[in-house]
């Protein structure tokens, strides 16, 4: 064989070769190759709150697994609506993410103009962990349980004060007065949960619904805790009731950390993600660090994840509407 019929064979087989790859479907470019760059990671809050810890912690994880780099970016503002936008509006080829909680994926596009909807604008991926509620009182009110803190709010000669530093909170906050029937509370709004937890630990306020960040609060005894909202009793506190223990209804609430993606993110890269992120939960030191803060590990698919995210949002128009909730302006 002459040189000249070697070079035709070579050519034809390259063009073989060639004609086998411009066949395949657009997502295996992606998938051979996701992530060959860096992968940001946007928490709609700012640095040093739970959701950025725990999206840190995780997303580490995920990056050691995938042998890539996940940058976390904190883009907070307006109830989580400016960084959960931004994701909303970012290209679908899974190098930008979100790492969100319920109340600016589930309520914040309920309560606000956002430029974005809670299900339909994104691509599920994971559920980290689910997150409950404590009630914290200042140290001198005199109560001892739930009902004589339900007793003092019914009187209205003296309304009880609370604070809500969140959304999620102030909605909370009203539906537990209509629930027990104590509508004088006055709801006190605070800017973040962080001053939240602060205004009842000096006195400026009576209680409040916090998330399990007012742990080392508590164990200082700055504030007292009566109850929590979990479907169990919280591990770091075996003696404080739940609401369901209590017989109190209608409070069965709960937040979420969680990672997702722009709609249309091909399906290969976020089960590719979510893949890593069930195998970072297992690892000991993230279980470890997550059970500190009395977060319960969350087991949900992608799709099932979706369905959970449009449930929430549905259940919280309803109590938008029960409470005649509105922005004040």
């Amino acid at each position: 064989m002459n040189n000249l019929s070697i070079q035709r064979r070579q050519f034809l087989t390259s063009l073989v070769g060639a004609a086998a790859v411009s066949s395949l479907p657009r997502w295996a470019y992606a998938q051979a190759a996701y992530p060959n760059k860096p992968v940001r990671v946007i928490v709609p809050f700012a640095a040093g709150g739970t959701t950025d810890v725990v999206a840190r912690l995780i997303m580490q994880k995920v990056g050691e697994l995938m042998k890539a780099s996940f940058v976390i970016e904190n883009k907070g503002g307006a109830n989580g609506i400016i960084g959960t936008g931004e994701v909303a509006r970012a290209a679908a080829d899974g190098y930008t993410l979100l790492f969100n909680t319920a109340g600016a994926q589930t309520l914040s596009p309920v309560i606000y103009k956002a430029p974005y909807e809670a299900a339909s604008s994104f691509a599920p991926v994971a559920r980290v962990c689910d997150v409950g509620f404590i009630v914290i009182v200042r140290k001198d009110l005199p109560v001892k349980n739930m009902a004589d803190l339900i007793a003092l709010a019914r009187k209205a000669d003296k309304p009880l004060a609370a604070s809500s530093g969140s959304s999620m909170i102030n909605l909370i906050t009203e539906q537990f007065k209509r629930v027990v029937d104590a509508p004088n509370v006055t709801n006190v709004q605070y800017k973040g949960t962080s001053l939240q937890m602060q205004a009842v630990a000096s006195g400026e306020v009576d209680f409040s619904f916090d998330s399990f960040a007012a742990v080392e609060l508590i164990k200082a005894g700055r504030v007292k805790a009566l109850a929590v909202i979990l479907p169990q009793r919280a591990g770091s506190f075996p003696d404080v009731p739940t609401f369901k223990e209590l017989g109190i209804k209608d409070m069965e609430f709960n937040s979420w950390a969680g990672l997702l993606a722009p709609k249309g993110t091909p399906k290969e890269i976020v089960t590719a993600l979510a893949q890593n992120v069930e195998k970072a939960k297992q690892m000991p030191d993230v279980v470890a660090k997550l059970k500190q803060y009395d977060y319960v590990m969350a087991n949900s698919t992608p799709e099932a994840f979706g369905k959970e995210i449009q449930a929430e949002t549905d259940r919280w128009k309803q109590v938008v509407k029960e409470t005649n909730f509105k922005i004040e302006s």
